[in-house]
């Protein structure tokens, strides 16, 4: 089911809408062994495909990298450059992506 968003709107300029309105997280895992993982969580799977999405990202970064439970892992810590992905490639507004610290 689409959102309130796209009332009656072409679908081009709904993705747009859902493009925009989705808040990203992005966050850095330490696994076993120290190794370093970045998260992305918050992507409508509805309206992106994450697998597409992941495999472009691991492309530009030269890094592995998964999809699992509806988020993106990518090894290493790539949060600055994958924001700058995002906004410049996809569309995602900057202030709409949040780095989540690690407590």
């Amino acid at each position: 089911m689409k959102s309130d968003l796209c009332l009656g709107l072409p679908p081009e300029l709904c993705e747009q809408l859902e493009a925009e309105s989705q808040i990203i997280k992005i966050r850095v895992e330490r696994r076993k062994i120290g190794k370093i993982v970045t998260i992305i969580e918050g992507i409508d799977e509805k309206y992106f495909d994450l697998k597409k999405l992941a495999s472009t990202l691991k492309s530009k970064l030269a890094a592995g990298g998964t999809v699992k439970n509806g988020r993106i892992e990518i090894q290493g810590d790539h949060r600055h450059r994958i924001k700058k992905i995002l906004v410049e490639e996809f569309g995602f507004k900057p202030e709409n992506i949040v780095f989540i610290e690690e407590t």
